[in-house]
């Protein structure tokens, strides 16, 4: 029980520390693409750092959700951080918590950052909250059919008994998990905020999103709020890396496996990021009117992979 709560901690105190590093991966990759200079791995750690330094500002008619939701929305993807399995199995959150509390967990951050974007009255913040909304609607039954195909496979919703049914199975290439990769893929897109559903470096009030509910932030507050985002952007990548890429992952009761866990994680999130580039620097952002017909492809291929698995296995 100790060994599994140590691991439980090490994990946490990874996606929080990892998390920011991804993402400066991503940002720097994407600039080299560019062909402009990058700030470095370490620049969303200097601006979370700044951010945390700088005053608060708060509308006069925000009421306690204004100021709670950060703090709710941080602990939300934490608490995420602990559910998924990231470099071992060995998680005693992931077993009292399967797929169906993970979508929760991020629902519930979700709901109070779209009700903070409301809170302070602002014409931007209502806009992102309704986009959001409209997004959360279709994104989330896209994401659990696609888990549930996985969960049909290894006959458990639980998170880390699919991996390791998939550890343990033979590697046998099934058409109802590529279906569900796929799906996975085009979910995870839209509940990051990547091209071409949302751009994270925007801030144009025609096409912004989440950065829309956020806009009437400062100080502690934002930098929580985009280290949560940070963190979502690295748990997905971490829980299609755990659900369709599992090998290498530490397993019940075996330390030794955690330096390799490392290391073949590390590689996967490299080749996630670079993907993430290569797909916004040949992409446009797309009309918010476009994004329901891009989550209802990911539907029908959550929903093809279900039924491929029933026909075909």
């Amino acid at each position: 029980m100790i060994y599994s709560i140590s691991i439980e901690c090490l994990q946490i105190a990874f996606v929080l520390g990892a998390a920011p590093l991804f993402v400066g991966w991503v940002r720097m990759l994407k600039c080299w693409a560019h062909g402009r200079a990058s700030a470095g791995l370490l620049q969303p750690y200097r601006d979370i750092y700044k951010l945390f330094y700088k005053d608060v500002t708060i509308a006069r008619n925000a009421s306690w959700i204004f100021r709670a939701a950060p703090y709710i929305t941080f602990g939300a993807c934490v608490l995420a951080g602990g559910i998924i399995p990231v470099i071992s199995t060995d998680l005693p959150l992931s077993l009292s918590a399967d797929v169906i509390a993970l979508v929760a967990v991020f629902a519930i951050a979700r709901f109070f950052t779209a009700l903070a974007g409301m809170d302070a009255g602002t014409a931007f913040g209502g806009m992102g909250s309704s986009r959001e909304m409209m997004v959360a609607s279709l994104a989330e039954p896209a994401m659990l059919m696609s888990v549930f195909t996985i969960s049909l496979v290894a006959g458990s919703t639980t998170l880390s008994q699919m991996v390791h049914v998939s550890l343990s199975s033979p590697l046998v290439l099934r058409p109802s998990l590529a279906f569900a990769l796929l799906a996975f893929a085009l979910v995870a897109i839209a509940e990051t905020g990547r091209i071409p559903v949302d751009n994270p470096a925007t801030h144009l009030e025609l096409t912004m999103i989440h950065e829309a509910m956020v806009l009437e932030y400062s100080g502690r507050h934002l930098a929580l709020i985009e280290w949560a985002g940070e963190m979502k952007l690295f748990l997905f990548a971490s829980l299609g890396v755990a659900l369709f890429f599992p090998w290498g992952m530490a397993g019940v009761y075996n330390p030794l496996m955690l330096p390799v866990a490392f290391v073949s994680l590390a590689a996967k999130l490299a080749a996630i990021g670079a993907a993430i580039v290569l797909v916004e620097t040949r992409l446009a952002k797309m009309r918010i009117f476009h994004v329901p017909e891009f989550l209802g492809i990911a539907f029908i291929l959550a929903t093809l992979g279900m039924l491929s698995f029933f026909m075909l296995e």
